[in-house]
């Protein structure tokens, strides 16, 4: 089959694989039908680690992903093939600590998609996974649709760890990318209102504006908490920082009020923050940490088939799987309005 691999820093290639066959009756056997490229796999392309993890070369990263059951083990009975589905790219044990206490997203032996030393990733035309990574879909979403769920489940769990008091509560996101925008969508579903959006990068703000964020900032030619402070006198409730910058964070804790929430969901390039503690420390600031999703999967379909949440207001390029390259550049380098990408076989 083919498979896009990275062979170096910003460099990627087209190869020919063996495709993947199923070993356990457990398993399915997925034809790829659209790929998202994450802000992760550019993290991936562009630096070659996420922290402790780092790329060996050449692998295959890409975790966004949906596409047609062509295969399947004997135990497995929810999906059958010619199904479209959902992709968890999460693969948990099931039987640590973790999994038992309702936390398989941190399972101790957890495998994920395009993750190094994990599990390849998705750009190519087949994958195996075992079964319960699999959510069928046929006649209630489209593919592209089913490969937004990913982000988008993480969006939903990040609002989930905010436990925001009612929808009157006054709040920020940093960061239009495609994870800020999911969580933006999920509050808007929610019914909240007060909601700021902070993004340095005009037609990304635009977009946020678009989906329903009442006010937008952009931080490199505005006061944050100037701004922040003329829409809302006692500040906010709560702040998702979603870009993975220090600025972001430095600017969050100036518009939290005392006992506001600072949810982290960003990857900071160098794995690294630094934190203001006499503002966190005076005004009890709780921040809270967003891995990946947990249980957040089927909410986010659901969201989606009902019309509440329009996914695909991100979505702002298409391409094909020979062009992966050029999706990649453009997603990295912020360029040609770029918001989210993606890889189709179509």
């Amino acid at each position: 089959m083919k498979q896009v691999v990275l062979t170096g820093i910003k460099k990627m290639e087209m190869v020919e694989v063996a495709a993947p066959i199923i070993t356990s009756a457990d398993e399915v056997k997925i034809k790829l039908k659209v790929i998202g490229v994450c802000g992760s796999d550019i993290h991936y392309y562009s630096e070659g680690r996420i922290g402790s993890q780092v790329v060996e070369f050449p692998f295959p990263v890409g975790h966004e992903c949906s596409g047609v059951i062509v295969e399947k083990g004997e135990n497995v009975d929810h999906v059958n093939i010619g199904d479209l589905v959902v992709v968890d790219p999460s693969v948990y044990c099931g039987v640590c600590d973790q999994c038992l206490a309702g936390r398989p997203h941190t399972c101790r032996s957890n495998k994920f998609l395009g993750c190094p030393g994990q599990l390849d990733g998705c750009l190519g035309e087949y994958i195996v996974l075992p079964g319960f990574t699999c959510f069928p879909v046929t006649g209630t979403l489209n593919p592209v649709q089913a490969a937004l769920i990913e982000p988008l489940s993480i969006g939903l769990y990040a609002v989930k760890l905010a436990a925001l008091a009612n929808n009157k509560q006054s709040v920020a996101i940093f960061g239009a990318g495609p994870i800020g925008l999911s969580i933006l969508l999920k509050l808007k579903a929610d019914g909240v209102k007060n909601i700021g959006m902070v993004e340095p990068l005009a037609y990304r703000l635009e977009k946020a504006l678009e989906i329903g964020a009442e006010y937008g900032i952009q931080p490199n030619i505005e006061d944050v908490e100037a701004k922040v402070s003329a829409m809302n006198e006692l500040l906010l409730d709560v702040v998702f920082e979603a870009s993975g910058e220090q600025d972001a964070v430095d600017n969050a804790l100036k518009v939290l009020k005392p006992g506001g929430k600072l949810i982290l969901v960003g990857i900071p390039p160098d794995a690294l923050y630094t934190f203001n503690m006499d503002l966190m420390r005076r005004n009890e600031i709780t921040v809270v940490n967003v891995r990946r999703q947990n249980d957040c999967v089927e909410e986010a379909i659901e969201l989606v088939q009902s019309g509440k949440v329009n996914a695909e207001l991100m979505v702002t390029h298409q391409f094909k799987l020979e062009e992966t390259d050029k999706a990649f550049d453009i997603v990295e380098g912020y360029k040609d309005g770029a918001i989210k990408a993606m890889i189709t076989f179509d």
